[in-house]
């Protein structure tokens, strides 16, 4: 094979690969970056920060928004291999250890999801003007539905819509995420953390589990 021949096939196959059907993925295992948030269909809006780590299975979730017409204040540390969670209220300077029995679930495109399509967010018509996402979808326990986008490159969490009779719908973007932990401290609870015990509970919450109980409060005051 001369050496044209060889160049030819290599550019064969470099467009069979850049043509191949996205396929669902996982995301970087440490991340921080900001996010806003609409849950229970509007009731409840925020915005705010949070930092993860895939390896530890811990996440950190700042979190700033109103419920109908009350502000709040969440900052939560969930700890999932303990099962535990911290609800820390700065403002009162109180924390609440609580029972975290759900199942750490990797920020990833499930691997039964079903590829909606792929489009360039902005345009690629020159260098650092846009970037090429893939929108998934699929279906969650309790006739619920999901539709994320991800970054083709480097699997990079965009937008996430989820629905269920129960919830309604939940609405969360993320962005300015930064790849690594630049502060372990995030994962460690604060010292007003120190003397607290774990309430007995019927049910285990997590940090969406609360947003939706804020936003039924905020419907039985109205």
């Amino acid at each position: 094979m001369n050496f044209l021949s060889l160049l030819a096939c290599l550019s064969l196959a470099l467009v069979a690969a850049a043509a191949q059907k996205p396929k669902p993925c996982v995301t970087p295992p440490l991340m921080s970056g900001g996010f806003s948030l609409m849950a229970a269909d509007g009731l409840v809006m925020s915005t705010g920060k949070m930092h993860y780590d895939a390896f530890g299975q811990r996440m950190r979730v700042r979190n700033y928004g109103m419920a109908g017409n009350e502000t709040f204040a969440m900052d939560q540390l969930m700890l999932f291999k303990q099962k535990v969670y911290y609800e820390i209220d700065w403002s009162k300077f109180s924390c609440k250890k609580r029972k975290l029995d759900a199942t750490f679930v990797p920020m990833q495109v499930p691997a039964d999801a079903q590829l909606m399509g792929q489009v360039v967010m902005g345009s690629l018509s020159s260098w650092g003007m846009g970037v090429t996402v893939n929108t998934w979808t699929g279906v969650l326990p309790l006739n619920g539905m999901y539709m994320s986008v991800f970054t083709e490159v480097g699997c990079i969490p965009l937008t996430s819509m989820a629905y269920t009779p129960e919830s309604g719908w939940t609405t969360i973007s993320t962005f300015n995420w930064v790849l690594g932990n630049t502060d372990p401290m995030e994962f460690i609870p604060p010292f007003l953390c120190d003397k607290s015990k774990l309430e007995e509970t019927e049910k285990a919450e997590t940090f969406f589990t609360a947003l939706e109980s804020l936003a039924k409060q905020t419907k039985r005051e109205q």
